[in-house]
């Protein structure tokens, strides 16, 4: 049960209103999430802007849904991991086994392998990446704007996991799969 309110769009605030209103033109529906988060505007403007902002970036789709498989794992966000695991298979089409390894910070992908490995390290060590994991990423083949990347598409997905965890938001995606122990 939510912790903290879900208001339908109708009793958003207004100025959250234009706000869900391009949530469903974008996604056809206006999942949970934005709604809670729309209790304020401001915070709500917040997430869009920087989440529009990244899916401008170099990481393509495919990357930026496994990226938060993986957060939302670390994390232990059920809605986050329901949401990007049918966002990765509708939208990136990642297959189920991806998606599986995503959240375990793996890849069949080379490049997706490190960026999930390093992406790891970032939260693990809340950010105190060591030499080393850096330059393990920069030898897959990111550059500094790919590294600045991954790390704000993690702090991005910590943005949603925690406020999903705080609020104990009720999913209303399918629910993810268990990943096997």
């Amino acid at each position: 049960m939510n912790r903290i309110s879900i208001p339908t769009v109708e009793q958003s605030h207004a100025a959250a209103q234009p706000l869900l209103a391009a949530v469903l033109k974008q996604l056809g529906v206006v999942p949970n999430l934005m709604k809670m988060v729309g209790n304020s505007p401001a915070a709500l403007e917040g997430y869009l802007s920087l989440n529009g902002a990244m899916a401008k970036g170099t990481l393509d789709l495919q990357t930026r849904e496994r990226l938060a498989l993986a957060t939302a794992e670390y994390n232990g966000c059920e809605y986050c991991l329901a949401a990007h695991s049918y966002l990765g298979k509708n939208l990136a089409k990642l297959s189920d086994a991806e998606m599986m390894a995503a959240r375990a910070a793996r890849s069949s992908d080379a490049k997706a392998d490190a960026a999930l490995r390093f992406a790891h390290r970032v939260v693990a060590e809340r950010g105190h990446v060591s030499g080393d994991d850096l330059a393990a990423v920069r030898a897959a083949g990111f550059d500094d704007a790919g590294v600045v990347e991954i790390v704000v598409n993690v702090a991005l997905n910590v943005l949603t996991n925690y406020i999903n965890n705080v609020a104990q938001t009720d999913v209303d995606f399918p629910a993810a799969e268990k990943l096997a122990a």
